[in-house]
């Protein structure tokens, strides 16, 4: 990448001095992502020893316990970004990106644009969203050569901030799931309860108006603009293929429509016989149940859809082999009560008002350990949800408090950046800075929504 003019002329203010402070604060001290994790893993082993009554030894067979310990748990996040990329892929979808990128004529517009479209993706899917994102961004960047690479893809993570309030939501959707870790202690929470709440509704639909007019404002003078050399931003290759004249009979099963067609039917008719019987449910199964289905469809065959998901598993590899480095976190978090001491810390100076915004700010800060939603949801429900009851705290609000704190908390742990940044091509100093600046500036969203 090389800087050149482009981009808007903007006159410094508050907010790009901000976004350049923090940018040059993480390019010069954050580690990669696996290195943090490892960092991490030694700091909550020193607070699990000094701050509990677990010793060394038993912290290590706490770690090693809990290492292998979220494999399903793993699968299916995978799966949600897998099916997320493959959907996005698809030949329908990027026409429709083609199209949609050609409403931004300079470099300001489209990032707008992106962190507008990728906030409004992820409330339908967050795998979805984080993956079309990134591949959105491209997409501005191949058309507007000016713009600035690193906020672009910068602005594709920012959207990622909206996730929790949408459709697969992993705390509100499990938090709804039959065999949930706490629907013995406190029941199951509806999704009308949560995502479909009024005041996530307005929470979810502020980010998206607001997200917008943050990256507007980080936007770098036409001299600070960092882009990229348009060769270097090739549509991907298609996954459909055209069968010679002779195919086998073997060739043309591979590339028929008609099984993609009928594995889709049958899809389609398992939800309608699942959500006829349980309501409009949401887990993450029936999720993912729905973007493979529509995947299928875009890509037309069997095969095709197997070459998207072949393509986009390699975007989960900074993820799995991390996540066991999390999980084993996560046990040394919960077996030690090391998490359950950051929890209660914040419960007990909590009132019936405040316990809400409280819960947020736990959640943050538990996330830089445990950056996955459903983590949250064994290392802090059993300790919010039981307060909160005690409180009267709406026990919808109380968990969507921990869904909240995680997902804002996300834009200074690198861990869900690394698929869009594989996408892209950048590191995680390449964006974070801009990212911790959106921390920042949307606080009160997430505190007036869950005080009021």
């Amino acid at each position: 990448m090389s800087a050149h003019q482009g981009g808007a002329a903007n006159s410094l203010n508050p907010i790009t001095v901000l976004s350049r402070l923090f940018t040059g604060l993480v390019s010069r001290y954050l580690p990669d992502p696996l290195v943090f994790a490892i960092l991490l893993t030694a700091i909550v082993f020193v607070l699990g020893v000094a701050l509990t009554p677990t010793g060394p030894v038993d912290m290590v067979r706490l770690w090693g316990d809990g290492f292998w310990n979220l494999l399903a748990f793993a699968m299916q996040m995978a799966l949600v970004l897998v099916t997320g990329h493959a959907l996005a892929s698809s030949e329908p979808v990027g026409r429709a990106m083609g199209r949609l990128a050609a409403l931004a004529r300079t470099p300001v517009q489209g990032v707008m644009l992106v962190v507008f479209a990728t906030s409004i993706a992820c409330v339908v899917n967050w795998g979805f969203g984080l993956v079309v994102g990134a591949m959105f961004a491209r997409e501005v960047a191949r058309r507007i050569p000016r713009s600035d690479y690193r906020l672009l893809i910068a602005a594709a993570y920012m959207g990622f901030m909206t996730w929790h309030g949408g459709l697969s939501a992993s705390i509100p959707l499990v938090a709804a799931t039959k065999g949930n870790p706490l629907e013995k202690t406190i029941g199951l929470i509806p999704v009308s309860d949560t995502i479909f709440a009024p005041y996530n509704i307005a929470i979810t639909a502020a980010l998206i108006i607001v997200l917008p007019f943050i990256c507007r404002t980080m936007h770098p003078e036409p001299k600070n603009v960092v882009a990229i050399d348009p060769s270097l931003l090739a549509p991907p290759e298609g996954t459909r293929r055209t069968l010679a004249p002779g195919a086998t009979p073997a060739e043309r099963l591979d590339e028929s429509r008609f099984l993609a067609l009928a594995v889709a039917a049958l899809g389609i008719f398992y939800l309608v016989l699942y959500f006829g019987k349980n309501g409009f449910n949401l887990t993450i199964n029936t999720v993912n149940l729905m973007m493979l289905i529509a995947g299928l469809i875009l890509h037309r065959t069997l095969m095709g859809y197997a070459r998207a998901v072949a393509n986009a598993a390699r975007g989960t590899a900074g993820i799995m082999i991390q996540f066991p480095f999390y999980a084993g976190i996560q046990m040394m978090m919960e077996g030690s009560g090391l998490g359950g001491l950051i929890t209660n810390w914040f419960v007990t100076i909590a009132s019936r008002d405040s316990f809400p915004v409280l819960a947020f700010f736990s959640s943050a800060v538990i996330n830089f350990a445990v950056p996955s939603g459903g983590g949250h949801w064994v290392v802090q429900g059993p300790f919010i949800m039981p307060a909160a009851k005690a409180l009267g705290v709406d026990p919808g609000k109380a968990a969507m408090a921990i869904a909240y704190g995680e997902e804002w908390m996300n834009m200074a742990q690198p861990f869900w950046a690394l698929p869009a940044l594989a996408i892209a091509g950048l590191g995680v100093r390449d964006i974070m800075g801009y990212c911790v600046t959106a921390l920042v500036l949307t606080t009160p969203i997430f505190v007036l929504g869950l005080y009021l």
